[in-house]
């Protein structure tokens, strides 16, 4: 199925005259900064259509001619071309505001044929522009929006409900043209894994490029906390869901988690084109952590890290060793862990701490270095 990017035109590609917004002479066009250079490289590098929707309010009319209209958006579309852009198709509604017409963003109804299931993929694709409605108009699409504004202001008009719906189509927000082709060339690594046995049952979902959004219920409050720490740390979205025996003891579930967790880390990463690969050391209070990390496709721990305490909350801390050895078989990487410190509580948070930034520090990608981190060909 086809992916699309729906491009506003005003304050997107061009700048929106600062007057009396219509853009209705060559004079006043000038396009949107480092447009044409990351524009080009979304065309060539990124897999979708572009298609550009814009309302121009009562275009045809005494108020704005189509005369005063044409000179400059053929212009804007010629530009374009001679940088390898082409827009596969160009909808332009000319309704006003107060007319609430089917066809006016962010209503869909200049766009009925990209609901086709069997062709294109809404889900994946996204609306780009610098209103509120392209927004909206993302939301009523089912598609992500990519909110090119500095101020994402949603206006005191809408409801609530309609708000919070809105904010969850925003994908990102930002004024430059740099990180929407990055963000638009760096699709989120998410992946998700169900794990069930006679000991366990366990559902995980990870977002390697999330911001730290946490729903994890593993039956064990502490080992809940570390495991919050991963992600709110290491900027990951983590989703974790256990039913385990704790009625005999805890060791299933940690093991069973964190092998599941490991098997996810390798299945997210994917071909691992672009990664750092290696990765922290941190202080908390009296104890130094420090945890490196290397995705090279082996598993291995080195553990040196000793605990005076047989328990710190719900979790023995014979654990620790086996959660993160059960951790490097399922993700298949390295893990050379040490801590030292007096207090027992500080010493493991603080290892699960530096364990969530190191596993940042390797997962992170360059979008201008797509290629494998290895002279081997293989990880």
């Amino acid at each position: 199925m086809k992916k699309v990017l729906f491009i506003d035109r005003d304050g997107t590609l061009v700048l929106e005259p600062p007057v009396d917004y219509q853009l209705d002479s060559l004079e006043k066009l000038e396009y949107y900064p480092k447009v044409f250079q990351y524009m080009a490289r979304i065309a060539k590098e990124l897999d979708y259509e572009l298609v550009m929707i814009t309302n121009q309010d009562g275009l045809g009319t005494n108020s704005f001619p189509e005369e005063t209209f044409w000179p400059a958006q053929n212009k804007i579309i010629e530009a374009f071309k001679k940088e390898s852009v082409e827009f596969t198709d160009i909808y332009i509604d000319k309704t006003f505001p107060h007319e609430n017409a089917v066809t006016r963003k962010p209503k869909t109804g200049l766009l009925t044929k990209y609901f086709n299931k069997e062709e294109y993929d809404l889900e994946n694709s996204f609306v780009l522009g610098d209103r509120i409605t392209d927004m909206e108009l993302a939301k009523n699409l089912g598609a992500k929006g990519i909110f090119l504004s500095e101020n994402p202001d949603l206006g005191a008009n809408e409801t609530e409900a309609n708000k919070v719906e809105i904010l969850n189509s925003i994908a990102i927000t930002t004024t430059d043209w740099k990180e929407i082709y990055e963000f638009l060339k760096l699709d989120d690594r998410v992946s998700e894994i169900t794990r069930n046995t006679n000991e366990t049952k366990i559902y995980i979902k990870l977002n390697l490029d999330g911001s730290g959004k946490n729903d994890i219920s593993t039956g064990l409050d502490f080992f809940d906390h570390m495991l919050d720490q991963i992600g709110r740390h290491g900027s990951m979205d983590l989703t974790i869901k256990v039913d385990g025996d704790l009625h005999v003891d805890e060791h299933h579930t940690v093991e069973d988690t964190m092998i599941a967790l490991g098997e996810l880390f390798n299945k997210a990463l994917g071909n691992k084109l672009g990664i750092e690969r290696y990765g922290f050391c941190l202080p908390m209070d009296d104890c130094l952590a420090q945890v490196a990390v290397d995705f090279g496709g082996r598993n291995w721990l080195e553990w040196d890290a000793d605990f005076k305490r047989e328990m710190i909350g719900s979790m023995p801390t014979e654990m620790f060793f086996h959660l993160f050895k059960s951790f490097t078989d399922g993700a298949k990487c390295n893990l050379n862990v040490k801590a030292e410190g007096v207090n027992e509580h500080h010493k493991i948070e603080g290892i699960f701490k530096a364990f969530a930034k190191a596993m940042k520090m390797a997962v992170k990608r360059d979008p201008n270095k797509m290629f494998l981190p290895s002279t081997k060909g293989l990880l």
